[in-house]
């Protein structure tokens, strides 16, 4: 978790730092329908290599962002899903939704 003497001043820097990376934006999106299983993220999210997808989501995990849940099974299964944290994000990325297909319609 991001320290408190850590955190940028700036509050769009904060969540930039927090959220900003190109695959942590898509991990959130699928998240935000359903819990995932590791495979099925990196198989939704390809070209994500394992080592980036496995760092994100143990990022997002250290800043309370989502949960994991380990099932003992064989072989052994890990579940993600949004803590309440997380889903404080919908109303980001549903206007960033909306950003993008307005921009989609602009003739640039």
């Amino acid at each position: 978790m991001i320290s408190k003497n850590e955190m940028p001043d700036c509050p769009v820097a904060t969540t930039v730092k927090l959220i900003g990376s190109k695959w942590k934006l898509l991990i959130l999106r699928n998240l935000l329908v359903r819990p995932w299983r590791f495979n099925e993220l990196k198989n939704n999210l390809s070209p994500v290599s394992h080592k980036v997808l496995a760092e994100s989501l143990r990022s997002m995990e250290n800043d309370a962002i989502i949960s994991r849940k380990v099932y003992e099974t064989k072989p052994r299964s890990v579940e993600y899903s949004l803590t309440e944290l997380g889903i404080s994000l919908k109303p980001v990325l549903l206007e960033m939704e909306k950003w993008g297909i307005f921009y989609k319609t602009q003739k640039i």
